[in-house]
């Protein structure tokens, strides 16, 4: 059933990779950029429990974001970095934001209203394990 629920995520992410691609981001980035448009200037290490993802991913793909003028990282207290969006990383919300959404309106097409609702609580299930 992993195997299947992971084939099906990347029959979503083609199109969405594709936008990704387009301003030199690569997937997953996409979702550290999410949970910094939810709330800037946070610490790497909120990163690492938000996203769930070990702290050295969290860093490498800092550095990428950096690189690219998506982010911007400052000293906080002790060693602790703080990561602020640039002008860049702001703008590119709104397509990133709508390649979600077309992934979205793909996949209601393709299941319905009811199976979308049903999928939807699934993963919502999922997430909170």
């Amino acid at each position: 059933m992993a195997y299947a629920l992971l084939k099906g995520m990347k029959s979503t992410r083609g199109p969405i990779s594709a936008v990704l691609a387009d301003r030199g981001l690569h997937p997953g980035q996409d979702l550290m950029l999410a949970a910094l448009w939810r709330q800037d200037g946070v610490t790497q290490a909120d990163l690492v429990a938000r996203l769930g993802i070990e702290a050295p991913t969290v860093s490498r793909a800092l550095q990428r974001l950096e690189r690219a003028g998506y982010v911007r990282r400052e000293a906080g207290r002790g060693r602790s970095r703080r990561v602020f969006l640039t002008d860049e990383g702001t703008a590119v919300r709104r397509p990133v934001e709508q390649a979600w959404r077309n992934a979205d309106r793909r996949i209601a097409k393709l299941l319905g209203p009811e199976d979308t609702a049903t999928l939807r609580d699934i993963i919502s299930r999922l997430m909170s394990k």
